[in-house]
């Protein structure tokens, strides 16, 4: 995996959404699951940037993830909010990492904010808030 930092495994939370943005790699903390990528052609936009809907759609999969590893019993996340802040372009070839701070976690919500960054120089943060849900 050449280009991969160290750490990051092929990530293993698939789904229709970031098919064909594969491959998409993870690295898991004990505080948050981190995601990464390589930005190719798949998530670019007509200019040649990578796609603000790309930033935010993995910026709310990896918010969404790192609040789910500190809840116990919970069946699942739905993003009631999310707010991003696009601070500069990313670029083909970069290397993209999804690193959130989880805020909060309690018994109906879930709070957490993200710092995005290609090739380590910030381009994107977010603010997001869950409902957990829980078994009836």
């Amino acid at each position: 995996m050449a280009g991969v930092p160290e750490g990051f495994k092929p990530h293993l939370r698939k789904s229709g959404l970031t098919d064909p943005w594969e491959p998409l790699y993870s690295r898991r903390t004990d505080e948050a699951v981190i995601l990464g990528l390589l930005a190719a052609e798949p998530h670019a936009n007509s200019r040649g940037f990578v796609h603000g809907g790309l930033i935010a759609a993995l910026a709310d999969n990896a918010m969404g993830l790192s609040c789910g590893a500190h809840l116990e019993n919970a069946t699942g996340l739905v993003t009631v909010g999310m707010s991003i802040d696009y601070l500069a372009a990313a670029r083909l070839g970069q290397w993209l990492e999804f690193t959130t701070t989880v805020l909060k976690t309690g018994r109906s919500l879930a709070f957490a904010q993200m710092l995005v960054t290609a090739d380590g120089s910030p381009v994107a943060r977010a603010n997001a808030t869950f409902s957990v849900q829980r078994a009836a």
